[in-house]
């Protein structure tokens, strides 16, 4: 029998250093990658977040594996520190969990998503997205 997605999602997290906006913010500034693994959609209707790097979710290990031959030149090295932003902090732990089990120590991701950077009062950018496929 499945423990659940919500055994999942807690077992995820456990390994999570997980940050809050402002708490990413600070991340950024100091070197972190931050990826965006929102929808088209989802970035049309809350917006885009500035200095985001959009990656899919189907093809996010292949572009931050610093061995992968479809990585993105900001996937320099397994100690890269990522932080995984999505709409609401569900799919972006799981996406974390994955990096991290990938090799990437350092992944995690963003408390609340892009809900939460929102009603922190935190500027959008008017941008377009920087979108890696």
């Amino acid at each position: 029998m499945s423990p659940g997605i919500d055994a999942l999602l807690e077992q995820a997290r456990a390994g999570l250093r997980r940050l809050t906006p402002h708490g990413t913010i600070e991340a950024v500034r100091a070197g972190a990658l931050l990826v965006d693994t929102r929808t088209e959609m989802q970035r049309r209707e809350q917006g885009e977040l500035p200095g985001a790097i959009v990656i899919d979710r189907t093809v996010l290990e292949w572009r931050l594996d610093p061995a992968s031959a479809w990585r993105i030149p900001e996937a320099t090295g397994y100690d890269r520190e990522i932080v995984v932003v999505c709409r609401q902090g569900f799919s972006s732990s799981l996406a974390a969990a994955g990096l991290q089990a990938l090799g990437l120590r350092q992944a995690t991701d963003m408390i609340g998503g892009v809900e939460a950077w929102r009603e922190a009062g935190l500027p959008m950018s008017d941008r377009l997205a920087d979108v890696r496929y």
